[in-house]
């Protein structure tokens, strides 16, 4: 095995239409907080909802933080986006940036970025920039569906979520602790 390589933060991404991407950052971030590493998963999208993993947070703090940047929906144009949502993707990443590189954490989740990129809210290159200049041992978990082509190239690790069955389309609603 190669030692040096263990001190190399990765970047990881996780898409898909599938149900899964958040939960399975939030499953790194508590093995991450176990293995010593202070965390913190900047929110894109979610708002001001009481969702689960915010509780969680609350117990494995100051280990782990959770922030909701968004504003819990956003028009769907990337042609045209509404300004107030690029606007609220900026202010966002801005955080992201901030925490990133910081150097107060071992890994930084920027949970439904891909959206905010896919939807036309926040330049890709700018992304990829960042990412590429990280400190060499942050880990970085990139969550949403839709992960843009170059995202992908340069991530170490990429999982797709594919949706197999989902009770939503038999009619049923959200369930508290599996969807929020």
């Amino acid at each position: 095995m190669n030692t040096a390589a263990l001190d190399e933060g990765y970047v990881v991404v996780l898409t898909g239409d599938g149900k899964g991407k958040t939960t399975s950052a939030l499953g790194m971030a508590v093995r991450a907080v176990g293995q010593g590493l202070k965390v913190i998963m900047l929110q894109f999208v979610k708002g001001s909802w009481k969702y689960g993993e915010l509780a969680t947070a609350e117990r494995l703090a100051p280990d782990l933080t959770i922030r909701p940047l968004g504003e819990g929906f956003v028009h769907v144009d990337p042609e045209n986006p509404d300004p107030k949502d690029v606007e609220c993707a900026r202010r966002a990443w801005e955080a992201c940036k901030e925490a990133l590189f910081s150097g107060d954490y071992g890994m930084v989740i920027f949970d439904e970025i891909n959206n905010a990129i896919a939807y036309g809210l926040l330049p890709v290159d700018e992304v990829v920039d960042a990412l590429r200049r990280r400190p060499a041992g942050l880990h970085v978990v990139l969550t949403g569906r839709g992960a843009h082509p170059q995202i992908v190239e340069m991530a170490d690790l990429v999982t797709e979520m594919t949706e197999i069955k989902h009770p939503y389309k038999a009619g049923l609603t959200a369930r508290r602790g599996i969807e929020y």
